[in-house]
């Protein structure tokens, strides 16, 4: 439970940070967007039994419906289909470099 908040405040921070202060840095008329980059990065050093990488995936594709113009339900969709991609390959595919890792499963 405590770990959801913090997810909850840490998310809403990123996403408050990236929409007033990094949208002024255009690179190649790319926005950075850092809550995809969170995402990743929680599901790819997560344990594979956890699930905090599903509630990541929700909670980061919620706060960017919020603050998007499009449909609503779109980024959820596809940040949890790119963590769900993410557990599969990690499932299959191990790398050496991470297996002396403490978080990787």
């Amino acid at each position: 439970m405590r770990n959801f908040l913090i997810l909850i405040i840490l998310f809403y921070i990123l996403i408050l940070i990236q929409i007033s202060f990094l949208a002024h840095f255009n690179i190649f008329r790319i926005l950075p967007n850092i809550i995809l980059l969170l995402v990743i990065l929680i599901n790819v050093f997560q344990k594979t039994a956890q699930s905090f990488g599903w509630t990541s995936a929700i909670i980061g594709g919620f706060y960017l419906d919020i603050f998007s113009s499009g449909l609503f339900g779109t980024q959820i969709i596809i940040l949890l289909l790119l963590a769900t991609l993410i557990k599969i390959i990690k499932k299959y595919i191990r790398i050496p470099f991470f297996q002396g890792c403490y978080f990787y499963g």
